[in-house]
């Protein structure tokens, strides 16, 4: 008995110094009273080809590492996100319960480091929410890839780490042993809660919302809505697509449809394993990254397809500047849950989505794969036998700006106290279809009389070598390429008096294709507080941009036909379409404006949200012309002939 006591002793007092040494070594989260962020290597090995030892650089590995988000705050982090600086060019595989946050798919290079956001659990509760419940305070992200050059024993582990979310300071990271970084990102004292309240909403031109609207035990009804917020911007067959992340297929469909009608993967597939009794033939969709299109107008009211509202515009989103009602697109689609292994939920929509629209000429260049899920409030609704949160994704994605390469629009300017229009651009929409020794893209358009504006640029050759006589100028040979616009628009000063002036805009089709709903818009630095009217079409200033104009056509006019043969097309060239309005400002609201030397022109003009090549120079009002305003009216009657001639 004495031996058991004394043994006892022995025991308590070695558990007694044994516990302050392992108080005293606790975990690297432990410490962390914000985000703690960090990167484990697990394991890897050589793949083929084997390239050992003659080239060991380009040797590929596997490698699987885990990636650890944990909140140990005291507010809930939202839609966490993790920035992973690569750097031994790797090629990502999988990544369990993330994706990456500028919507590429996997497998994918990030060898230039890539932001990781949460798919299955993007928003982390603290510690405090859950009572210490781990499991939802922490997102664990298993990484499988390939990197090259770095083996055993040396450890490829990534430059940088941190915490992307706003309003977060996090410190240089640590390492932890060979295979481990970690840091500990503070939430800046300054900052608001990160709550959904008080957290401000991002903003994008395009808006992607995708509503779970009804759910069963095996499938759901999702309605996903396109809204478009640009004031001058507008989309044209927009062709939507995402990445399904649990073996989803869409059922059916109303108010859009698949690019493609394709049931194979499901048949040969886990679905197919899953829903064995399922007729798979009235079906519509089972790749992993389907292609949504719009349906035409004549299946609006279809008691089939349509009967959504905002659905079936063509692919058409108008800017809601020009009208609200048709500033957003809808459609509805039943969409088949996970097969078995993994938990039917329908709390995970399309956790990236890409706007795939086709762009054609005239219309803007939108970014692809640019847009972040942001998560929105989640209200709990009954549905037949359970009550369930339903969840509601929505993701932004801005216009890419536009290169030479992608204008389909050009702007050319002229003024009553001069003869001379300044033409569009040389190439201003391209030249890559011209021969080299057929014209110079390098030499600068030559100004022209106004009626030369009246014809396609290839009939213009006898107009600019007259015109350059006329105004002994030297004429260049080869001679200057042509605009290749397939609208252009011209903007004239018409008059300059003491209280006010006057401007005149036309727009000319160049093109096969008619326009149906065409807006402009044009940018006046200095001149536009004193608009006061359009004349032929409807006008107005841009809420929030006070230096812009929106135009558009009057209600039944608002239609830019194209270009058509003229009467003889053996002895007249073809014939453009046109619009035209006269503007009218006044002086009043904007003193010490000098229309004539360059207050009076625009900056930036846009046609249906594509900005337009701006001419280098503007008419010179050195001398003024008494014959310049004649001419001008001239070309003021033919246009009026031309009109004519459309109706």
């Amino acid at each position: 008995m004495a031996n058991f006591h004394h043994t006892l002793s022995i025991f308590l007092f070695a558990l007694t110094i044994s516990l302050p040494i392992s108080l005293s070594q606790p975990p690297p989260n432990a410490t962390c009273n914000g985000i703690f962020v960090s990167y484990a290597y697990t394991t890897g090995y050589p793949i083929a080809p084997n390239l050992l030892p003659a080239d060991p650089t380009h040797q590929p590995y596997r490698f699987e590492s885990t990636l650890t988000v944990l909140n140990n705050g005291l507010e809930e982090l939202k839609s966490w996100q993790v920035f992973v600086g690569f750097r031994h060019r790797e090629f990502l595989v999988s990544a369990s319960d993330a994706v990456l946050a500028d919507g590429t798919s996997l497998p994918a290079d990030v060898s230039n480091g890539t932001v990781f956001a949460g798919s299955s659990l993007p928003d982390l509760k603290s510690a405090a929410q859950t009572a210490g419940d781990v499991n939802r305070m922490r997102a664990r992200v298993g990484l499988v890839g390939t990197q090259f050059g770095v083996g055993v024993p040396n450890v490829p582990l990534p430059a940088s780490l941190y915490l992307v979310n706003d309003g977060f300071s996090c410190p240089p990271m640590t390492k932890l042993g060979t295979n481990e970084l970690h840091l500990c990102c503070i939430k800046a004292a300054s900052n608001s809660p990160n709550t959904p309240l008080n957290k401000p909403r991002k903003t994008g031109d395009v808006t992607i919302m995708y509503d779970v609207i009804k759910s069963d035990d095996t499938n759901y009804w999702a309605q996903v809505t396109i809204s478009n917020y640009n004031p001058i911007g507008r989309l044209d067959n927009w062709h939507l697509s995402w990445d399904w992340m649990r073996d989803e297929f869409i059922h059916s469909m109303r108010g859009a449809y698949p690019y493609i009608i394709d049931t194979s993967d499901c048949i040969f597939g886990r679905q197919g394993q899953y829903y064995q009794g399922m007729d798979f033939s009235t079906a519509l969709n089972c790749e992993r990254a389907p292609i949504i299109i719009d349906l035409p107008l004549t299946k609006a009211n279809d008691t089939n397809l349509g009967l959504v509202p905002f659905c079936c515009r063509n692919g058409t989103i108008l800017p809601p500047e020009m009208d609200h009602t048709k500033s957003k697109s809808a459609f509805l689609m039943q969409v088949f849950k996970n097969a078995p292994g993994r938990e039917p939920n329908p709390d995970h929509p399309a956790s990236e989505l890409e706007d795939k629209r086709h762009v054609q000429s005239g219309l803007p260049m939108w970014a692809t794969g640019e847009g972040r899920p942001e998560p929105v409030p989640r209200t709990p609704v009954a549905f037949l036998r359970r009550l369930q949160r339903l969840p509601a994704g929505r993701w932004f994605a801005t216009p890419r700006g536009p290169s030479w390469r992608n204008r389909k629009c050009c702007v050319s300017f002229s003024a009553f106290f001069n003869d001379s229009v300044v033409p569009c651009n040389t190439c201003a929409c391209g030249c890559k279809n011209y021969v080299n020794d057929t014209c110079s893209a390098a030499e600068p358009a030559l100004l022209l009389p106004s009626e030369a504006l009246l014809v396609p640029f290839e009939n213009r050759t006898k107009y600019m070598k007259d015109w350059a006589k006329v105004k002994k100028m030297a004429l260049p040979n080869p001679s200057p390429c042509g605009d290749n616009c397939g609208v252009s628009i011209n903007w004239h000063v018409d008059s300059d008096y003491k209280s006010g002036w006057k401007a005149r805009i036309t727009l000319f089709n160049w093109g096969e294709t008619d326009f149906a709903d065409w807006f402009a818009a044009v940018q006046l630095d200095r001149a536009m507080p004193g608009f006061e009217e359009v004349y032929s079409f409807n006008g107005s200033v841009i809420p929030g941009a006070n230096n812009t104009m929106f135009l558009q056509g009057l209600p039944g006019l608002n239609y830019l036909v194209a270009e058509k043969d003229g009467s003889n097309p053996r002895k007249n060239p073809p014939i453009p379409g046109t619009q035209q309005s006269d503007i009218l400002f006044t002086k009043k609201t904007t003193p010490g404006i000098d229309v004539a030397r360059g207050d009076g022109f625009p900056t930036k003009v846009y046609f249906n949200g594509e900005e337009c090549s701006m001419p280098s120079v503007i008419p010179s009002s050195g001398r003024r012309k008494i014959g310049a305003a004649t001419a001008f009216c001239s070309v003021l009657v033919a246009l009026l002939v031309l009109l004519c001639l459309q109706q």
